[in-house]
């Protein structure tokens, strides 16, 4: 079990971390993006809600 341990604390060491500036660019794109596709699911859901109610 330390052997595994060692192991693991030698391969973090072996990581690229991103910088502050690139993890902040990074979550901006995910929250704009989840934002963009959930504006984007809910017009359609309203669309589809429309057009249903029209035909029944």
């Amino acid at each position: 079990m330390v052997k595994f341990f060692k192991s693991v604390v030698e391969e973090m060491r072996l990581v690229t971390w991103p910088t502050a500036k690139q993890n902040r660019h990074d979550t901006a794109i995910v929250i704009v993006s989840s934002i963009l596709f959930a504006a984007y699911l809910g017009l359609l859901d309203l669309l589809l809600t429309n057009i249903t109610q029209i035909v029944m």
